[in-house]
């Protein structure tokens, strides 16, 4: 079956950096379009980045872009959320995505 884990959330202080990691199983990796979602409290679930399968095309939310960067190791079905200059408005629970299935995700508080 389909397996989606993330790690690397935590507590940062504004201005710090994070990076999350996915590890993926039970479909082909290398040929998906993979994402990173996130939810904040009372706030519904948006779409952070996503990466095509082969890793060439990135989009992003337009609320991260410059500070945040995906990317993925096809060798290890794992994709990566590199998060620079994080705000406490990326406070959130942050899921990895391979349509229609979502890892547990990982909470990131980003607090003074």
């Amino acid at each position: 079956q389909v397996q989606l884990v993330e790690s690397g959330g935590g507590l940062v202080q504004p201005g710090g950096s994070l990076r999350l990691s996915c590890i993926a199983s039970g479909f082909t990796f290398s040929s998906s379009r993979m994402n990173w979602f996130r939810q904040a409290p009372g706030k519904e679930r948006e779409l952070v980045a996503t990466i095509t399968s082969g890793g060439v095309t990135t989009n992003y939310a337009s609320s991260v872009k410059g500070r945040f960067t995906i990317s993925r190791d096809n060798a290890k079905n794992t994709i990566y959320l590199q998060m620079n200059s994080l705000k406490p408005e990326d406070t959130a629970v942050y899921y990895c995505n391979k349509w229609p299935y979502w890892g547990q995700g990982t909470q990131v508080t980003v607090s003074s």
